[in-house]
């Protein structure tokens, strides 16, 4: 029987090339677009799923409170927390700590040198929680003393080349130290789909040999309760849940963080949460993330839209076989007539609607295979070639299975409904049957094709604001050089620099050389407590630091609310700050001249305030402005930046790298140009803007089939009507109205639902962003526009075609 059904099936989709051709390509696009969508999903939501104790494993939150209210939510937390932990709370299994390791490493034999930033201190515990796979080495003793460092695979080979690294030594400057590391173990190249990029981790207890090699007896990297920038883990054990550790970490708090006597007094506190380390990636954007992660958020609403694409291709199916319905009533009386029951001609569209829907199938897994990697590069993502996990595979088998039956469905019941005698006397006329229900899909498309649309406008908007609001500082035409390492002592280091930076202003396009702790567009890791000097019992305030040297303000165009710039004719600016305005509002100054030359207490040290500078926005526009407290310090060589004159970039930099060859022989040459490094904060937002876009673009272009086959049945049924109305005078203009103006009001209703919806949306999408963009009533007007133009230009086409038919042919039809 299915056999039987099947031959018919693919008869009638030879016969009617045109109308088969439009269901798969629109059936095609649909089921593409869910296909990558699926791809994307499953590969963000696969983070940290490798590890082989996944669900087990959680990463400590710490959020601070001042005066009772929150100032900051940290990726990072403190050392001691992991230890106490397994000691007071009997379901911590095991506890791990990384801290960052960015080295200056070097093999002195092969003359090898690279500054290294992917890698982390790290307790051994850490090599089983994180799943390093080892291809060289023991890990069981890999990390458990000082001195010891593990290399990823194409790390070994980058620094020793084809010789085995095992027991080798490599040279490392940090801490403001240099030491020799053995490579003890080589891994496996750590997965891409995980929060942490690794290339090397060296032993935690070497943090502690160099603390007290620098007379730091206090072993802080074990016992601090204040240095918060630790990613602090905890593996519970078997069949503990995370609540139940959880519950407990507020009484933990107390004891060990919120039990001094001041912090109760000015309302301080400190909370600690657990987020899984599978939700890490989609669920964890605070300060001092390791990496940049995904947004749970969007990857939820491109889940959902996948969905929506989907079912949108499938009601045009459903349209436009309705839109068929009086060229099949004749076929199905006849089978009627010739013996065929009801439930023979329900399985055979059925037939019809599977093989449309395979073969759409099989078109799709094609192009979304070919188009996978393009795929990947818009929407930013390490996806690599196209792939589904079973659970995926099996959930999206289901969807189309389901969509297959439901789009098919509801055509069959219709044409296997006519009676034949009606059919076969011509009588059968249009009814209100099926009406209402293909034209609340039409609105549903549309509905969610607005929704689109708007969201895009909006999307592009708040990235254009972000790009385009003043920062209050000039970062253009500025080259960054990572500043040199390999001198220790100050003097030695201020013999090469000085003579570096003379050398480079006398280039005729360079205006300017300065250096700093901290470039714009870096989150700052370097905070302290601070207190006004007149007001020692009131709670210490987090600032935000950097150290620059005496060029830096005017080379940037720092602007001084009061106060003056660091100068080297002043001695006493060694201890002298610069606050911003955020940072004197927060330490409760009424205003920038009453900070002006107040004494400021950060810890034990006393500071003098000689200046005020204006906010000015240090990372992009999607995060506050932090209180910024900025030291004077020459010898700060984290960062240099060249200021350049006017299309001078280019020509200059080899000028610069002669330069630095001859100063700084020993350190590597890396550059960036900030306002590129910049602007990188919006490319995951540009990117989902264009995601947005290219999908908002497919779903009109789908739906538009829906309405052309909505229109086709439309100018069907009405064929004696037009005629008719021909014969009388009827010109073509007023035929396109009256055919057009019944769709004009399904979009026009379409437009009502969607225009609250993407307020809503939208809405709940900028809070995300510290300075976001007011939603303009005209960004409505235009989608509703765009929508309706497109609408009605797809149903004016159709309805202009019928007008022009003559009238004599469609009076003899009837």
């Amino acid at each position: 029987m299915f056999r039987n059904h099947f031959r018919i099936a693919w008869r009638g989709l030879l016969k009617r090339k045109g109308y088969s051709a439009l269901n798969i390509f629109g059936l095609a696009i649909g089921i593409t677009c869910c296909l990558l969508i699926f791809h994307y999903v499953a590969y963000e939501r696969s983070y940290d799923t490798f590890q082989q104790n996944t669900s087990r494993i959680a990463r400590i939150r710490l959020d601070s409170y001042h005066e009772g209210k929150l100032q900051w939510k940290s990726a990072t937390s403190f050392p001691a927390i992991g230890p106490a932990l397994k000691k007071e709370i009997p379901e911590v299994e095991n506890f791990g700590r990384l801290i960052d390791a960015d080295l200056l490493l070097s093999n002195p034999t092969k003359n090898i040198r690279f500054t290294e930033l992917k890698g982390y201190y790290a307790d051994p515990s850490m090599l089983d929680m994180l799943g390093v796979q080892f291809l060289h080495g023991n890990a069981a003793t890999a990390l458990d003393a000082p001195g010891k460092i593990v290399l990823s695979e194409s790390m070994a080979r980058k620094y020793f080349g084809d010789q085995d690294p095992m027991g080798k030594r490599l040279r490392a400057q940090a801490w403001d130290t240099v030491q020799d590391y053995e490579v003890t173990g080589v891994f496996k190249e750590y997965p891409a789909n995980s929060h942490l990029i690794i290339n090397h981790l060296v032993s935690y207890s070497t943090i502690d040999k160099i603390q007290f090699a620098q007379g730091d007896s206090s072993h802080p990297s074990e016992t601090a309760w204040g240095w918060y920038d630790f990613y602090v883990y905890v593996q519970l054990k078997p069949g503990v849940a995370l609540q139940s550790l959880e519950s407990k970490l507020p009484a933990f708090s107390d004891r060990h963080m919120n039990n001094r006597d001041w912090a109760k007094k000015n309302n301080n506190r400190n909370e600690l949460h657990l987020i899984p380390l599978s939700d890490i990636h989609l669920y964890s954007n605070y300060n001092q993330e390791a990496e940049v992660n995904g947004n749970g958020k969007a990857v939820s609403f491109l889940f959902l839209i996948a969905f929506l694409i989907i079912a949108i291709a499938w009601i045009n199916y459903t349209n436009l076989a309705t839109a068929r319905s009086l060229e099949r009533a004749k076929e199905v009386g006849l089978r009627k007539v010739l013996g065929a029951v009801r439930v023979d001609l329900i399985l055979q569209f059925l037939t019809e609607s599977l093989l449309l829907n395979t073969l759409a199938l099989v078109l799709a897994a094609v192009a979304a295979i070919l188009l996978a990697r393009p795929f990947n590069n818009l929407i930013g993502t390490d996806a690599g070639a196209f792939h589904l996990p079973t659970t995926y595979v099996l959930l999206f088998l289901g969807i189309f299975l389901l969509g297959t039956l439901l789009s098919g469905i509801y055509p069959a019941f219709i044409l296997s409904g006519y009676h034949p005698i009606t059919v076969l006397k011509g009588l059968f006329k249009n009814t209100s049957r099926g009406q209402f229900l293909r034209k609340s899909l039409i609105i549903g498309q549309f509905a969610v094709s607005v929704i689109l649309i708007i969201g895009t406008i909006l999307v592009y908007q708040q990235v254009q604001y972000m790009r385009n609001q003043q920062l209050g500082v000039a970062i253009d035409q500025t080259l960054i050089l990572d500043g040199a390492a390999s001198q220790q002592r100050d003097t030695v280091y201020q013999a090469a620099f000085q003579p570096f930076k003379n050398s480079l202003l006398q280039q005729p396009g360079i205006k300017s050389v300065t250096a700093s702790s901290i470039v714009m567009g870096q989150e700052i890791y370097w905070t302290r407590g601070v207190r006004r000097a007149d007001k020692t019992n009131t709670a210490a305030v987090t600032l935000y630091l950097m150290a620059i040297d005496y060029d830096f303000i005017p080379s940037y165009q720092l602007h001084l609310v009061v106060g003056r710039n660091f100068s080297n004719k002043f001695p006493t600016d060694k201890k002298g700050v610069i606050l911003n305005e955020t940072a004197l509002r927060q330490l409760g100054f009424a205003n920038a001249e009453e900070a002006l030359n107040k004494n400021i207490t950060p810890g034990r040290d006393t500071l003098h305030v000689i200046g005020i500078a204006a906010d000015y926005h240090h990372e992009g526009l999607q995060k506050v402005i932090n209180p910024m407290m900025i030291l004077c310090n020459p010898n700060v060589r984290n960062y240099y930046s060249i200021k350049f004159a006017a299309n001078q970039t280019g020509q200059s930099i080899e000028t610069i790298k002669k330069a630095w060859d001859r100063y700084f022989s020993q350190d590597p040459f890396n550059y960036f140009f900030l306002d590129d490094s910049f602007g990188r904060q919006y490319k995951a937002d540009t990117r989902f803007g264009a995601t947005f876009g290219l999908f908002a673009t497919l779903a009109i272009f789908i739906a538009c089939f829906g309405l052309l086959g909505l229109s086709a049945y439309n100018v069907l049924q009405r064929t004696r009507e037009i005629g008719i109305r021909k014969v009388l005078g009827a010109t073509e203009q007023s035929l396109v109205l009256l055919l057009s103006r019944e769709f004009f009001w399904l979009v026009l209703i379409a437009l009502v639902i969607a225009i609250p919806l993407s307020w809503f949306v939208m809405h709940s999408w900028l809070q995300d962003y510290a300075y976001r963009i007011d939603i303009q009533w005209w960004v409505f007007a235009l989608g509703g526009i765009l929508a309706l133009a497109i609408a009605l230009l797809t149903v004016g086409l159709q309805a202009f075609r019928a007008s022009l038919a003559n009238p004599i042919k469609s009076l003899r039809t009837e």
